[in-house]
């Protein structure tokens, strides 16, 4: 490469450096996060040259700005900020930071380490979608525990019947009982007949008998409030219940929509063949994961996820610590499917009960089986092959459940 970009990612305004071979600056810029300063900024950048022998340092690997450069063709070069952070020091021993400064740093970066990073991978549409999807219902699961956590502490206050008669409180059918009985007072004169009907309006499975449900209701203590009191939080329950009702169809909804989505991806026959791992975990690994080429082994894949341990090491001294910079969603999916996979694959119970009597507490031995599990993905992954318990030997050889 004749030139090299650094790009200081901002939320308004990015600041932009281009250096020669010698580390000379070219060209300084500050471009407005807009549809015109992106495409000024694309114009400005394809003056040097082919796009594809432009490399562009950002410390950022994807986004609205990142899209835009990868579909110009340029060579974008994701560097993590630690990186950054830590080469500060190389260029200013008072630590000084700006804008421009950071984007002359990551272009020098790229200039003289170029060779320590690696390019990024453009993202198929197919998988860009899918990872849209089960980020949006992650999210939305977040938002459906806060919420139902903060309805749980509102009933506790002044009706703490309600929280006892139904298993979850943001299930259908708690919902539906609270939307219809947001107080104490307004279920006050419900009896059995009421209580039959309403369940039976509800479609429930009839576990538990409509006369236990209310004695659970009524066995709880009783707190005592004042009317303005009572009729505000008896609002707020509504408001709450509301909110969690509209949550929880939504996910459902985004949870069929990703189940299509994956099992129409090209690699759904890879990722959905192991045991135990259910289409909206596979679509979660999957979305992750990005392209096959991204790795060049199965321990980076290993350190993206999170599951390999970091070894630091001077003279004496030696410690194995927790990792902490890494794909966070991508590990707590793989890690999920791993916990799961134990209820249904005797080997990946072997190692998990190895790994605990060994000493490990549950999340370390998760995360050993985890880094047991890629090894078995990135086979099938770059083979492009489902899991064939027959070819996973250490598998085969123990036997399988009746």
């Amino acid at each position: 490469m004749r030139y090299f970009v650094g790009l200081d990612w901002a939320k308004l305004t990015h600041a932009v450096c281009v250096i020669d071979e010698s580390g000379e600056i070219i060209m300084r810029l500050a471009v407005d996060h807009t549809a015109e300063g992106l495409t000024r900024l694309v114009t400005a950048l394809k003056r040097f040259g082919d796009p594809a022998e432009l490399g562009i340092a950002i410390e950022r690997p994807s986004g609205l700005l990142v899209d835009t450069l990868v579909e110009a063709g340029f060579v974008v070069y994701p560097i993590h900020p630690n990186v950054v952070k830590a080469s500060r020091p190389r260029y200013s021993a008072a630590l000084a930071k700006t804008d421009p400064g950071d984007a002359y740093l990551l272009a020098d970066l790229l200039r003289t380490d170029g060779h320590r990073f690696r390019a990024l991978c453009p993202v198929s549409d197919e998988t860009r979608a899918l990872r849209a999807l089960v980020r949006a219902r992650s999210d939305l699961v977040g938002a459906r525990v806060g919420l139902a956590n903060q309805l749980r502490a509102l009933l506790e206050s002044f009706w703490v019947g309600a929280v006892a008669i139904f298993g979850e409180i943001d299930s259908p059918i708690a919902l539906a009982f609270l939307l219809e009985f947001p107080t104490p007072a307004s279920a006050a004169r419900l009896g059995q007949k009421q209580m039959a009907a309403f369940l039976r309006d509800q479609g429930y499975c009839g576990r538990r008998s409509p006369d236990e449900l209310l004695q659970r209701l009524r066995a709880a203590p009783a707190i005592k409030l004042g009317p303005a009191e009572m009729e505000a939080k008896g609002a707020l329950v509504g408001s709450y219940a509301t909110l969690l009702d509209t949550t929880v169809k939504q996910i459902r909804l985004l949870t069929s929509a990703i189940e299509r989505a994956v099992m129409a991806h090209s690699d759904a026959t890879v990722f959905t063949s192991f045991p135990r791992i259910g289409k909206v975990n596979a679509a979660q690994i999957l979305a992750e994961l990005g392209p096959r080429d991204r790795f060049l082994s199965e321990e980076q894949l290993a350190g993206e996820a999170g599951v390999a341990p970091v070894t630091r090491m001077s003279g004496k001294h030696r410690a194995v610590v927790f990792r902490w910079a890494c794909n966070h969603r991508l590990r707590a999916a793989l890690t999920w499917w791993a916990d799961n996979s134990r209820r249904a694959s005797p080997w990946a119970r072997a190692v998990y009960l190895s790994a605990r009597q060994r000493g490990c507490d549950h999340p370390h031995a998760i995360r050993i089986l985890t880094r047991a599990w890629l090894r078995v993905l990135w086979r099938c992954w770059v083979d492009a092959k489902p899991y064939d318990l027959t070819q996973h030997h250490a598998a085969a050889a123990l036997k399988q459940p009746a």
